[in-house]
């Protein structure tokens, strides 16, 4: 017995959420960057390491989703639900650290953020471009 699809949503429902997904993951996504550069730049206490190889390591990861995630690209917003875990992860160590931070829960906050409205343009992204196509 073949299980029947279930329909997809109207593109009148589709549309504002896409929107509105779309905006807060660009937001959160350069909210996330520029918290990374402004932290370790001026207030991050490294220990005598090179700032410029922290932020390095720190922002490639998005940097190279930046492209994608400018054009609105759905399979750019899923590898960012992956590579935003990292920070996410990050955030989770420091909050439960001894000394807590306005950063560490800034990072928290802003990558569950980033996390969710991501994988919400995703999944409506991928519903409205198969609406489109006749599905």
């Amino acid at each position: 017995m073949a299980k029947t699809p279930k329909p997809l949503p109207e593109l009148s429902w589709l549309q504002p959420r896409l929107r509105i997904s779309r905006a807060i993951s660009l937001f959160s996504f350069f909210a996330l960057a520029l918290l990374i550069l402004l932290w370790n730049l001026f207030f991050a206490d490294l220990n005598g390491a090179r700032p410029w190889g922290i932020l390095l390591f720190a922002l490639t990861p998005l940097a190279l989703l930046t492209p994608g995630m400018l054009a609105g690209h759905p399979r750019a917003s899923a590898w960012l639900c992956f590579v935003v875990n990292g920070y996410f992860i990050a955030g989770v160590l420091a909050v439960t650290g001894a000394k807590t931070t306005f950063f560490d829960w800034a990072l928290l906050c802003l990558s569950l953020a980033l996390f969710c409205s991501a994988l919400m343009y995703t999944r409506w992204r991928f519903q409205y471009d198969r609406k489109l196509a006749g599905e």
